[in-house]
């Protein structure tokens, strides 16, 4: 199953190493990802292969979530579907 895995926040050393490092421990593959700095705010989208996820998609989520208040960062995860169903004009 592919995602869409989201992340926002003040720009600071180490951002994606952590994010890919923690979808990597959960055996979450990076198949495309673009990131840049908007002045001194970081964004960056990734596509993402989860089938072979080592954790439930909704603990998964979570966790990204909790990570992202700990480090000041917004990190989402959504289902490909579900992301393509809400962004068609």
């Amino acid at each position: 199953m592919r995602a869409i895995v989201t992340v926002i926040g003040k720009d600071r050393v180490g951002i994606i190493a952590g994010v890919c490092a923690m979808l990597a421990d959960k055996g979450v593959n990076i198949l495309d990802i673009s990131q840049t700095v908007l002045q001194e705010y970081f964004t960056m989208i990734m596509l993402v292969d989860a089938t072979a996820c080592k954790t439930d998609f909704t603990e998964l989520a979570d966790q990204l979530q909790q990570e992202g208040e700990k480090t000041g960062l917004s990190i989402r995860i959504q289902r490909e579907d579900i992301f393509n169903a809400m962004h068609r004009i």
